[in-house]
């Protein structure tokens, strides 16, 4: 990202002469600290990613008041040249907020759970259980509803067994195996939403939708054009399954689902019927027996009724011109009230 303008030069700033950067004096010696660190850590001040940020404090480690004050001075270097802040992002808050981490990892555990329970075949069902898996498996990384209603299929993918997602602002979510049991559940229902939209790209329509969630057959993914890695990841889905692929999620429908499936109340899809796919090899063709004449009266009917309305154009004019008349005659009548 460049810089998009800076703010106008207060009398307290300090110069940061080496790049150029207008520092508050009140945040100098914070700002040299983290700078000093970022030079020896071959890492990048400005614009700063939030994993530098996090990591940075990580190693710097001091009381809540300090660790505030040093996120204070790198926001405000960032805001007044035009960057985003990069302390306004989860992996720094839950870095800083010990209690509200803590918290969040709970919560990550239930809608975890809650994500595994879901269906995955029978229609419609399993298309909105596989949506909403990967919707509270985002959830569980504390992303806000509205980067997660930002994501592209572009900014999801997997790194081994690992699932690395990143925001628009470049905060990067890396969903690991657990260490324990070496398995990563998070992949599976990854891939099972990204296996839809495969299908999708290849095979547009719900009919054949219907019948692959019901009798599933591979898909082969290929690797997305730039106007699929452009749609939303998540999409809205109507009661008959249709699925909009340009337009993503509001942060409201996102928010009242997660709620929903915490507190048990998510609507339940009742599984319906697939009626049997007809099989076009095997079906018999009505045969059509034409005799010898054929083409010799479809031919002369063609030239009857060409000559028969060949004057067709000369009494449209003709209908055109007596509608202009009684046109021209009303508009007298009118203007003679």
């Amino acid at each position: 990202m460049t810089s998009t303008g800076t703010s106008p030069r207060r009398p307290d700033d300090i110069h940061d002469t080496e790049r150029g950067l207008r520092v508050p004096a009140r945040y100098r010696h914070d700002w040299a600290l983290f700078t000093d660190w970022c030079a020896a850590a071959d890492r990048s001040p400005i614009p700063a990613s939030p994993d530098t940020l996090a990591l940075f404090l990580h190693e710097h480690p001091a009381v809540a008041a300090t660790q505030r004050r040093r996120l204070s001075a790198i926001n405000a270097v960032h805001t007044r040249h035009g960057y985003p802040a990069p302390g306004r992002t989860e992996t720094v808050r839950r870095h800083l907020d010990t209690a509200r981490a803590q918290r969040l990892d709970r919560l990550g555990c239930l809608l975890m759970q809650r994500a595994r329970e879901l269906p995955t075949e029978g229609w419609p069902s399993g298309l909105f259980g596989r949506r909403d898996a990967l919707l509270l498996v985002l959830a569980a990384t504390g992303m806000t509803f509205t980067d997660t209603t930002r994501l592209r299929r572009r900014d999801i993918r997997l790194d081994g067994n690992t699932l690395v997602v990143t925001t628009r602002a470049g905060e990067r979510f890396l969903l690991a195996p657990d260490p324990e049991a070496g398995d990563n559940p998070v992949v599976g229902i990854y891939r099972r939403w990204a296996e839809i939209q495969a299908f999708l790209d290849q095979y547009p329509g719900t009919h054949l939708l219907r019948h692959h969630l019901t009798d599933p057959i591979e898909v082969f993914a290929d690797p997305l054009d730039a106007e699929q890695a452009r749609e939303p990841l998540l999409c809205p889905i109507d009661r008959w399954g249709h699925l909009p692929h340009g337009q993503p999620m509001t942060p409201q429908s996102v928010s009242t689902l997660v709620r929903a499936h915490l507190l048990g109340r998510a609507p339940v899809r009742k599984v319906l019927s697939t009626p049997p796919q007809e099989n076009l090899d095997t079906r018999d063709e009505p045969k059509v027996h034409l005799d010898s004449t054929y083409y010799e009266r479809g031919l002369a009917a063609r030239r009857r009724d060409h000559e028969a309305l060949e004057d067709l154009a000369d009494i449209f004019d003709e209908i055109e011109v007596r509608a202009d008349a009684l046109l021209e005659d009303l508009v007298s009548v009118l203007e003679g009230l």
